[in-house]
């Protein structure tokens, strides 16, 4: 699954970060970086609940040797 972080600055000042490819998944921060790592932390949160209640199936993960 790729995740793609959309960042924009609102007119007060402060960031906003959301993952489109999870909705909900959008928070506020001092600067980009901080709305940005807010929202990867909780992309990984709806991830691993959505795992857990059987709303998402993991994706094979292939290696090459």
């Amino acid at each position: 699954m790729n995740l793609h972080i959309e960042t924009e600055q609102e007119v007060d000042g402060r960031w906003i970060a959301e993952i489109p490819e999870l909705p909900g998944v959008m928070c506020f921060g001092s600067s980009r970086m901080d709305a940005a790592a807010k929202a990867e932390a909780l992309a990984l949160r709806a991830i691993a609940d959505r795992l857990d209640e059987g709303e998402m199936t993991p994706s094979p993960h292939h290696h090459r040797d």
